[in-house]
């Protein structure tokens, strides 16, 4: 779902911290802390009742017009029982609609409907695999509440059409429909059946098997779709539309992919968006190629418009306001990263929308051109960045928050970012697609958590990711640099100072990627920070006349600052002096008889701040008596330059 918002080789040494083995017994910490949170949100329901079963078939039919929220009818929710002892059946329909009757195997039941559940008690206690027939007469007005309404009827004021159409990400489908909404049950297969009156049309999921006239001038539209459906991806859409259908041909596959689109029936619209429309011809060959063939493609892709200010991507028949390409790319990736492979708990929400934001990302990349898709990525990385603290994973104490859940510099852009860190860190596309591609054929018609997706990188690439998501994914805010630099004869020292911008996760372990300026030779060197404070040293032929860090906006981080070091001797010369090192009760910086405005930050090697002082003094001791034996961090920012040394305290 998109919401709109207004809107040639060098050698190297590489010298590090002796404290990378603290590091990664740190990251081990960190990455265990999550996991009994994980454990404990992947089988979530209303009641224990709804787990006690499986999801085989919703068959809906059910009335609804362009005029209102008004919808009327039945739905019918096959089953099976997975787990002895179930006495009552539940299903979770919202207060606000009414209840006509409730059918279990034909036969009319009892029940009871209060805080949106319904409990139905069963006449004897089924075994377990017994298939369970219940069907639901129900009618009523569903309220409408903002974008994540289950239902919303709304003109669209510039082409003068009404439109009625569903939204149940991600906890609304209980407003339109009885159902179950377990993300780990999909629906093995779906039928909706909306009637209607004559004149308008209603799309949904899967194909349009019939369109049937009724008494009293209505008609009845019948979609089914037999691919396993989750319960939010299931959708109604009704206006006065026109069919204008195309097609795809990914390679790989003999047939043609249907695309669908409903649209205002009106001849300017369609010469309007006709072109826009059309690219979703190349967009879907192009993601076939990338991820795996279109999931869906027995059935079909399509669209209906309606005036909701973004998208939502509802399986093989997107919900949208507008063909903007962005829109359009975003929403087809999610029949990828959404609806083939479904985010296990909202907590993952990453699985939905950090993968359907990169495609974004992709399209621009392969179809349009590099510039823009370079554009793309800073404009992601710029709004993840007013993120400074908060994760991708939607911790558990939050994840009944749409909004938080919803994040879109958290979840959206920031999520995109670090697929494409991870793209970096591979430093090979072909791992890089095939693990895409393996992911979608682990997981296809299922669900999978981001430690899901860590597996299978792992198992394609044969690296360890394990400190990446503890940073990126579980972790919070980006890192911040400070480079120093300078060149002794053949060699260029670099020093390179990290700070996080959330005390949460003060150190990214992370490649980084420099440009060394040499006379007319740019070069690219990839080197790794595995501290918070790295010295390297690099081979290089001439006289270097500048550095910047990743200059190809691969990573999320912020730079404060790149400062050359005028070198004398063979010394680089810095504007203080700080001794005794090793330390035991204090230390002394002597500025040299410069008095100047600096902050002195005090720094443990996780990159915690210990002390901050601001001062103008030419000398000044710092009492060390109470910090714990280790090597310490002293950053010294003068207004204008940043300086970086370390000392010992015994």
């Amino acid at each position: 779902m998109k919401l709109l918002y207004t809107t040639f080789i060098l050698c190297f040494i590489v010298i590090s911290s002796s404290l990378a083995q603290r590091n990664a017994d740190l990251d081990e910490i960190v990455f265990k802390k999550y996991l009994p949170a994980i454990k404990n949100v992947r089988k979530s329901s209303a009641t224990e009742e709804l787990t006690k079963y499986d999801v085989k078939s919703y068959i809906l039919d059910i009335y609804v017009d362009n005029q209102n929220t008004y919808i009327a009818g039945n739905v019918r929710i096959i089953s099976e029982i997975v787990t002895e002892g179930l006495n009552e059946f539940h299903l979770e329909l919202a207060n606000h609609l009414t209840i006509d009757s409730i059918r279990v195997a034909s036969n009319l039941s009892s029940y009871t409907h209060a805080n949106d559940i319904i409990k139905i008690p069963l006449q004897s206690i089924p075994e377990v695999a017994t298939v369970m027939d219940v069907q639901v007469y129900y009618h009523g007005f569903v309220p409408q509440d903002g974008f994540f309404s289950g239902m919303t009827n709304k003109i669209d004021q510039q082409w003068n059409e009404k439109v009625t159409w569903t939204l149940s990400e991600p906890f609304a489908a209980k407003d339109w429909f009885a159902c179950k909404q377990d993300l780990q049950d999909k629906a093995d297969s779906v039928k909706v059946s909306v009637s209607t009156k004559e004149g308008l049309m209603a799309g949904s999921n899967g194909i349009l098997t019939s369109v049937d006239t009724l008494p009293g001038q209505k008609l009845k539209y019948n979609w089914e779709t037999y691919y396993p459906t989750a319960y939010y991806l299931i959708s109604v859409s009704v206006a006065n539309y026109m069919d204008y259908s195309i097609y795809a041909h990914p390679e790989g596959i003999n047939d043609s992919i249907l695309i669908q689109n409903f649209i205002y029936n009106n001849a300017a619209y369609l010469s309007q968006k006709k072109s826009e429309i059309n690219e979703t011809v190349e967009l879907i060959e192009l993601y076939s190629e990338l991820f795996s063939i279109y999931p869906f493609e027995s059935e079909k892709y399509g669209h209906c418009v309606a005036p909701m200010g973004g998208g939502m991507e509802h399986q093989t028949m997107t919900t949208l306001s507008s063909f903007s390409y962005y829109l359009v790319a975003h929403e087809l990736g999610h029949q990828w990263f959404g609806d083939n492979v479904t985010c296990g708990t909202w907590q993952d929400i990453w699985i939905n929308e950090g993968f359907a934001s990169y495609t974004e990302y992709l399209a621009l990349q392969m179809l349009k051109s590099q510039a823009s898709a370079d554009d793309w990525m800073v404009l992601a990385q710029n709004y993840a960045k007013e993120r400074p603290y908060g994760s991708v994973y939607v911790p558990f104490e939050e994840a009944g928050n749409i909004g938080r859940i919803f994040d879109y510099r958290l979840s959206y852009k920031k999520g995109a970012a670090i697929i494409h860190m991870l793209r970096f860190e591979l430093n090979n596309d072909t791992i890089f697609f095939n693990t895409l591609k393996e992911f979608q054929r682990k997981y296809s018609d299922s669900v999978a958590i981001g430690l899901d997706f860590k597996e299978v990188i792992e198992d394609q690439s044969g690296m360890d990711f394990t400190a990446f998501f503890d940073q990126w994914y579980f972790g919070q805010g980006f890192p911040a640099f400070n480079i120093s630099w300078g060149q002794k004869s053949d060699t260029l020292v670099i020093e390179s100072s990290q700070t996080g911008s959330s005390g949460l996760t003060p150190f990214f372990k992370m490649p980084i990627e420099l440009l060394v300026q040499m006379g007319e030779k740019d070069t690219l060197v990839r080197v790794f920070q595995s501290a918070n404070f790295n010295e390297f040293k690099i081979n290089v032929s001439d006289i270097v006349t500048g550095i910047s860090l990743d200059p190809n906006g691969w990573s999320l981080l912020e730079v404060n600052s790149i400062n050359r070091i005028e070198d004398t001797k063979e010394e680089k010369v810095n504007p203080f002096t700080l001794y005794p090192n090793p330390a035991s009760d204090y230390i002394i910086i002597d500025f040299k008889g410069i008095s100047k405005e600096r902050l002195i930050r005090i720094l443990d090697v996780s990159g915690r701040l210990v002390e901050e002082i601001e001062t103008d003094e030419t000398r000044i001791i710092l009492d060390t008596f109470e910090l714990s034996q280790g090597v310490y961090i002293i950053q010294i920012h003068d207004g204008t330059q940043d300086w970086t040394q370390k000392f010992l305290k015994k």
